[in-house]
């Protein structure tokens, strides 16, 4: 039984909920590490956490050789980190269960090349791959997680063959994109409809510079609908702590409690899962970025707070199911 009167940050909700984190990261940036302790840290803070997925970052590329073959480096590393969880000796959750990789798929045809290098690398886990196409004409919205991308990536016909490679292969798109880009995605599921194409973060939503005003979210609602049109597409719920999202957490002297994180995000998450269903959602932490917002128990928290209404089978898909298809994860 917990402790109810516990500091809001100490409390674990529904700490028996089996969870699969389908978003994490791992890296060494400026001096900032986050590797598998920290991660294990993180894990082992309450939740019932059974498995989680790597996406790249951009982290451990190879230093030599082909550029085009460099991000294999990172599924090496990746594997590496899972071969670790795999000794048993970091917790009993199954670290990079999964992997999504970085090939650059506007090598268009000779990407398959690469990709099938990550394949080996991975040691049988490589489930998808995500290329950074954010993009916007207002460049002061980019906050400096990535560089812009060019406009209209992912209507490229080089990326599109790229694209082709990657569905041949049985392999997921992640999109990262920002929410005025969803169009481009709509019309990237449309081409490919046997590809699994998995939405970051409630559809990169901006709410800074101009898209500050009330507006944005009927707009952003807008698209996030078509997206769900199609049946090929999923949705990854989070990523919501970033300064572009203009929820203000980077200038707060105090983390936000899990009570306020439902109540800021509440108005997306829900509106994601009636537009998608749960059996197309699943719950990402997108740490360690979204520790802006407050810590891996309290953001776990804020979801489960969120979906107290949900009957058990929804939360099952939202937890754990839906990520352990799309990215056919053996438990």
């Amino acid at each position: 039984m917990q402790d109810i009167a516990a500091p809001p940050d100490a409390r674990v909700l529904e700490p028996d909920l089996p969870i699969i984190d389908p978003h994490h990261h791992l890296w060494v940036h400026t001096g900032h590490r986050y590797l598998i302790e920290e991660y294990q840290a993180d894990l082992e803070s309450g939740h019932k956490v059974l498995a989680t997925v790597y996406v790249e970052c951009g982290a451990m590329y190879r230093r030599g050789g082909p550029p085009a073959m460099r991000p294999v480096g990172e599924v090496e590393f990746a594997a590496g980190v899972a071969a670790m969880s795999a000794s048993g000796s970091y917790g009993p959750a199954q670290i990079c269960a999964g992997i999504v990789g970085g090939a650059d798929l506007s090598l268009g045809d000779v990407v398959g090349e690469v990709l099938d290098a990550m394949a080996a690398a991975s040691g049988g886990r490589l489930r998808g791959i995500r290329n950074a196409t954010n993009w916007d004409p207002d460049p002061a919205v980019n906050t400096g997680s990535r560089p812009f991308a060019a406009p209209g990536a992912l209507l490229d016909r080089r990326f599109q063959a790229g694209c082709a490679r990657l569905a041949a292969r049985d392999l997921a798109y992640d999109a990262f994109v920002y929410h005025p880009q969803l169009a481009d995605v709509c019309r990237l599921a449309d081409a490919f409809p046997h590809m699994t194409v998995v939405v970051n973060h409630c559809g990169g939503l901006l709410g800074i510079q101009g898209y500050a005003r009330a507006e944005t979210f009927g707009q952003w609602r807008s698209l996030v609908a078509e997206v769900a049109r199609r049946g090929n597409t999923a949705m990854k719920l989070g990523g919501l702590s970033g300064r572009r999202c203009g929820f203000g957490f980077d200038e707060r002297r105090e983390p936000a409690s899990d009570e306020e994180l439902a109540r800021l995000w509440r108005p997306y998450i829900e509106t994601c899962i009636a537009l998608f269903g749960p059996e197309r959602c699943m719950f990402e932490s997108n740490f360690p970025p979204d520790r802006a917002s407050g810590s891996y128990r309290t953001l776990w928290n804020a979801f489960k707070r969120i979906t107290a209404g949900c009957s058990a089978s929804e939360k099952a898909a939202l937890y754990s199911a839906t990520a352990q298809r799309v990215y056919r994860l053996s438990l």
